[in-house]
């Protein structure tokens, strides 16, 4: 059996690095995100996110390939999985303010285990018996973090299960699609779903017609109605566009110039950046069941990762 040729030591060094990079720009999202959730509604964000975020990615597809890339007989496949990622997204930022920071993230990482069953269901790929104990184990993680403390339990962190769930079946789409669409176009019908919805979602709530149903922070970032913003607020917005798209060009460069096996585990470090900001801006910090379900979630991710770079490489 072949095996691909193993890059050089310094494009797996320069491909960590980027994705490092990455994914703390990424970590700036959350963080920006659940700072403006107390005043202003998920709509309003989501909007000027996108308005900023699609001509970026319009530049990006121009330097991978062009406008011809956007169409092609995939393309309805890649609004669909553009679909998909809006459900990921829009029930991971709804928790954002009911939940610790390093909580959302950990809870999020439960997506490589819906990969693993979701990779068996749709694709009838193989998964030994060592790989369903990991998963076990993973979603013991998780149940040990859906505990709820002292002031009962959180419902929002089922959306971040939601949101990992879809995340997972928006990869199974990616790879369903291989290599025959560009990283580019994949981005930007994301981001094009993306405007579209939240635009509906502007019109239908924004004008807060619903605003107060309900004092739980998470329903109130859905229904408050559009406020205008202050000149540094409405920069943290657009900053979040830029981040996406920053993020994301980080990531896709990481993954080209190293191979996958060796930069993945490293999408992990979001959890130092969660704890960190959460710590220093919300004075959150872990319990101690947070902290078991949370080395036992990145753990079990882990090894699957390993397993899934191993049996790749035969």
């Amino acid at each position: 059996m072949t095996h691909a040729p193993t890059l050089p030591r310094r494009d797996s060094a320069r491909g960590i690095l980027l994705l490092c990079l990455g994914i703390a720009i990424f970590a700036l999202q959350d963080v920006i995100l659940k700072w403006l959730a107390g005043d202003y509604p998920l709509s309003q964000v989501m909007l000027t996110r996108s308005v900023t975020a699609v001509p970026i990615m319009l530049v990006f597809v121009h330097l991978d390939g062009g406008l011809r890339t956007l169409f092609t007989p995939g393309t309805k496949a890649m609004i669909a999985r553009g679909l998909i990622m809006f459900v990921a997204y829009f029930a991971y930022y709804i928790a954002l303010p009911a939940l610790p920071l390093a909580t959302t993230v950990a809870l999020y990482f439960s997506a490589p285990l819906f990969i693993t069953i979701l990779s068996v269901v749709l694709l009838k790929e193989h998964v030994g018996p060592r790989r369903w104990v990991a998963l076990a184990l993973g979603f013991l993680g998780v149940a040990l973090m859906l505990q709820p403390d002292g002031t009962g339990f959180e419902w929002a962190a089922l959306l971040v299960l939601l949101s990992g769930f879809a995340y997972a079946l928006s990869m199974i789409a990616a790879r369903v699609l291989g290599g025959r669409e560009t990283g580019a176009a994949l981005a930007f019908w994301g981001n094009a779903v993306f405007l579209l919805l939240s635009l509906v979602i502007s019109a239908t709530l924004g004008s807060g017609a619903y605003e107060g149903a309900s004092d739980h922070p998470s329903v109130a970032f859905l229904l408050r109605g559009w406020v205008t913003p202050t000149a540094f607020d409405l920069s943290l917005m657009m900053a979040t566009g830029v981040v996406a798209a920053m993020g994301l060009t980080l990531l896709t460069q990481a993954y080209r110039i190293a191979e996958a096996s060796v930069v993945t585990p490293f999408e992990y470090t979001a959890m130092i950046w969660s704890v960190i900001y959460g710590w220093i801006i919300w004075q959150d910090w872990p319990r101690l069941l947070d902290w078991i379900g949370i080395a036992i979630i990145i753990g079990s991710g882990l090894y699957i990762l390993w397993r899934d770079g191993a049996r790749a490489q035969g």
